[in-house]
């Protein structure tokens, strides 16, 4: 079993930036590719951004490329989504989530694919 716990979510002007973490603990890390995917409100939780086992290959949704960075410190088992330049479209509940891989890149992420859930963090931005 892996656990996850997100945090640093909030309320942020639009044009404004957070930053997401995700602590995972229950198995090696580096053993998984981490995802981030978000739900908004009367919409379908969807891919938002990826990360390889080491760090190395990085996938965005096209919506935020430019803005949001993913990154992971497999010393401290955590993931991070640095949010920049946010909109009030970014609004919904964020989740980060893993999937166990042999794989060196980076394989395609689903929702579907993903082992592991957090239970989300919540971002509002307001106009």
């Amino acid at each position: 079993q892996v656990q996850l716990v997100e945090s640093g979510g909030g309320l942020v002007q639009a044009g404004g930036s957070l930053r997401l973490s995700c602590a995972a603990s229950g198995r090696t890390f580096s053993n998984y590719v981490m995802g981030w995917f978000r739900q908004a409100p009367g919409k379908e939780r969807e891919f938002v951004a990826a990360i390889s086992r080491s760090g190395g290959s990085l996938h965005y949704t096209d919506s935020v490329k430019g803005r949001f960075t993913i990154s992971r410190d497999n010393a401290k088992n955590t993931v991070y989504l640095q949010m920049n330049s946010l909109k009030p479209e970014d609004t919904a509940v964020y989740y980060c989530a893993a999937a166990f891989t042999v794989a060196f890149g980076l394989p395609p992420v689903t929702e579907g694919g993903m082992e592991y859930w957090g239970k989300g963090a919540l971002v509002t931005v307001s106009s």
